[in-house]
């Protein structure tokens, strides 16, 4: 198969062939995917450099359990999967790493990441980086199961079915986990907001 085919050829032809141990295939199918596993590694962790970490760490991944990819989702679905579920993982570590080193830093925790790109009232108060910093202190807080949801919802606007197939989960199960992590968003970002302004 030459270059032109690859890049002709669709997403099942290519992991066929990828299956077979066809590495030009697959770097095919990285070409046409890193884009959007990246923004997903991106939209969860919210930092550039582990965002490239985690979206290289999924594509070896990916390579290692083609022969798990039975084709139920797109292979696109199946990959966001794998990415997600190492930044899940990756958040509960830098969880774990916080709450052992709380005691040492006091401080700010964080506010160095980056923060959510979102829609600003524009008689809101507080400045936008402000309130960016805020919501990123809020979305902190949550667990990773609840703001993979809800980033994946809010900030990626995948549809229920979709999210419940990327993490694995019942439709039920994510939209009572999107509801319990907007209520707790909201308490926080009420929280901070009045903690700020005293």
């Amino acid at each position: 198969m030459s270059g032109k085919d690859f890049i002709s050829a669709t997403d099942v032809a290519l992991v066929k062939l990828a299956r077979r141990g066809n590495l030009k295939a697959f770097e095919e199918l990285v070409a046409r995917h890193r884009d959007k596993i990246y923004a997903r590694a991106f939209s969860m962790v919210r930092h550039e450099d582990d965002a490239i970490d985690l979206s290289q760490e999924a594509w070896v991944k990916g390579w290692q359990r083609l022969k798990q990819f039975h084709g139920e989702s797109s292979f696109a679905t199946w990959m966001t999967r794998i990415a997600i579920n190492l930044c899940c993982d990756h958040l509960r570590r830098q969880r774990r790493q916080r709450t052992e080193s709380m005691h040492e830093m006091e401080g700010d925790g964080g506010a160095e990441r980056q923060m959510p790109v979102v829609t600003v009232n524009p008689t809101e108060r507080l400045e936008r980086n402000e309130l960016r910093r805020v919501i990123d202190e809020a979305l902190g807080k949550l667990s990773a199961e609840h703001r993979a949801v809800l980033v994946l919802h809010e900030f990626e606007e995948m549809e229920y079915k979709e999210i419940a197939k990327t993490v694995e989960c019942s439709i039920g199960t994510v939209m009572s986990r999107l509801f319990y992590a907007r209520r707790k968003l909201a308490a926080l970002l009420a929280d901070l907001k009045n903690r700020d302004s005293v």
